[in-house]
């Protein structure tokens, strides 16, 4: 889920315990790390101050260890998904069978005893106001969860909290992450990030725009790419000249994401 650069990725804490980042939001960190989770799929668990009761955003693999230290931290009113990918919602139905809590998200397949969430549903959990935000392009059924109250936002895949995000391999995919981000880069500044993977941060919006940044960067490596190769060039072709200095076992992910950009630049 990441072009990382190679930078060496340091040790990651004990997984099992609950790390609070805000008021509102604690991590567990699965142990699942790697080239493509960092150091691992971050599980949210979120609450107002003084409620026993909680929301659990992304359980994770599905680990024993991992979920019994999730398990330990409700009771679980209930749990949300920022997508579909394993890293994030292989668990999702025996924490679900475990705490007796629902499962909702983007996609109705993919949710358990509940509908499935909609792009500015307002969400009332654990003494929270939740609200669902629409943000395609890792996937189409990327999603972030802002929390006003708490001035923060998860964000899942779309923003991660070091390197940056490969896009889906969907029709529309980059065209539809810049539209996202763009979204993201409205909240207002100073709202924390929450990330799927990686550290969490302290300016969403700032975050967003680097991203963007990033991708106008990327798109222009690409179009002289195209200059130099030709435009029947392949999405590989152009992995080895703009991520050369990529890890090659990055380049497979690499590719999905210049595909995408290949798409958006011979659309236009």
């Amino acid at each position: 889920m990441t072009d990382a650069s190679g930078t060496a990725r340091p040790e990651h804490p004990t997984y099992e315990l609950l790390r609070p980042v805000t008021a509102a939001a604690s991590v567990v960190l699965a142990d699942n790390p790697s080239g493509m989770t960092l150091d691992g799929t971050n599980s949210w668990v979120l609450r107002a101050p003084g409620q026993r009761g909680c929301v659990v955003v992304d359980p994770g693999p599905d680990d024993p260890r991992h979920l019994d230290a999730l398990v330990d931290q409700g009771p679980v009113e209930l749990v949300l998904l920022t997508h579909h990918h394993l890293d994030h919602s292989e668990s999702a139905r025996t924490f679900s069978e475990r705490t007796g809590a629902p499962v909702r998200a983007l996609d109705p397949e993919l949710c358990l005893g509940a509908e499935g969430l909609g792009a500015g549903e307002a969400l009332g959990a654990a003494g929270l106001d939740i609200r669902v935000v629409a943000t395609p392009g890792h996937t189409t059924d990327s999603l972030c969860f802002v929390l006003d109250g708490d001035g923060s936002v998860l964000t899942g895949d779309t923003v991660l909290g070091r390197g940056t995000t490969v896009l889906g391999d969907h029709h529309g995919a980059l065209g539809e992450y810049l539209t996202s981000l763009q979204r993201l880069a409205a909240l207002p500044a100073g709202t924390t990030l929450l990330p799927g993977h990686g550290p969490d941060l302290t300016d969403a919006p700032r975050t967003a725009r680097e991203y963007l940044a990033h991708r106008e960067q990327r798109l222009d490596q690409v179009r002289e790419a195209l200059r130099r190769l030709g435009d029947d060039v392949t999405p590989r072709q152009v992995v080895e000249v703009v991520y050369a200095d990529v890890d090659e076992s990055l380049w497979p992910a690499a590719d999905i994401s210049v595909a995408a950009q290949l798409e958006y630049l011979r659309s236009m």
